[in-house]
């Protein structure tokens, strides 16, 4: 069995979508190989979804690739590390071009969240199915976070510097929180936020109140659990967890455990998450 199809293999594959996920998901793991034989994580740690479902196994797929510098540098350039990249593929089948995504108006949903400081890249696929990877790397992160040394065994053993749990929480905890939704909701934000709960991760309060004072929406480096608890409060008044569910679906393997998903559920998860926050 080659490389591609022992990655694979690791996925269920009994439908176009199941193929589809199973695919981003092993280019995703060629890249971030790629980056590591490239030094990238000599200067850059990994968090988001997507490291919270290779490295914690979150059972949803996830299609960004998302990274924070260790320390601000607003002159970084994500090209020196292209043509490693692009080797990683090579050496086992696959062509990729690398492209740096324009920043689109600020109304723009996609862009609603994202930070001035930030750079986005579309790394294409090509193959037997052309598939599309987004990156962003934060280039102005906030202070505040710790890190930790994931393993990955394929395409072949090497560690991922990350974020450690209780900070990324924070981070999920601060795009529930404040993500200009318009008229979506990012229902795979909620359910990241139910798994960190049931997992019992202790939410760091000190990050996201670095986080939300960055991003200008709270004015301390400090946040009880009162403050928490009320900012959730406010923001699970205003979600519809049908548009939640709706979002997530094609993520995850089985949709009926959504179907509890409700206002009162997420406030009872937040209270859970209030009372084991750390900071």
């Amino acid at each position: 069995m080659d490389i591609i199809e022992s990655m694979l293999s690791r996925h269920p594959r009994g439908n176009d979508l199941e193929v589809t996920n199973a695919l981003r998901e092993t280019m995703q793991e060629i890249a971030l190989a790629g980056l590591q034989r490239a030094g990238f994580f000599e200067k850059a740690a990994f968090y988001g979804g997507t490291c919270l479902r290779i490295f914690h196994g979150l059972p949803r797929y996830s299609e960004d690739l998302d990274f924070s510098l260790l320390k601000a540098n607003k002159l970084f350039s994500f090209e020196p590390y292209f043509q490693k990249l692009k080797q990683e593929f090579q050496s086992l089948g696959f062509e990729v071009e690398i492209t740096e995504k324009q920043k689109t108006s600020v109304t723009d949903i996609a862009s609603a969240f994202l930070k001035k400081t930030s750079s986005r890249y579309d790394l294409k696929i090509n193959g037997q199915k052309v598939l599309k990877i987004k990156f962003e790397v934060d280039t102005d992160p906030p202070i505040g976070f710790s890190v930790e040394q994931k393993l990955l065994l394929q395409p072949y053993p090497f560690y991922v510097k990350c974020f450690s749990l209780p900070d990324l929480f924070a981070g999920k905890a601060h795009a529930l929180l404040f993500r200009q939704w318009q008229n979506r909701i990012k229902g795979r934000d909620w359910y990241d936020f139910e798994w960190y709960v049931r997992k019992g991760v202790s939410l760091n309060r000190h990050h996201l109140a670095i986080r939300a004072q960055q991003s200008g929406h709270w004015n301390s480096e400090v946040m009880s659990k009162q403050d928490l608890a009320k900012l959730f409060a406010d923001r699970i008044q205003v979600i519809d967890p049908k548009l939640a569910r709706d979002d997530v679906m094609r993520f995850i393997k089985n949709p009926k455990d959504l179907d509890i998903w409700s206002q009162s559920y997420f406030q009872d998860l937040a209270n859970a998450m209030v009372e084991n926050s750390v900071g």
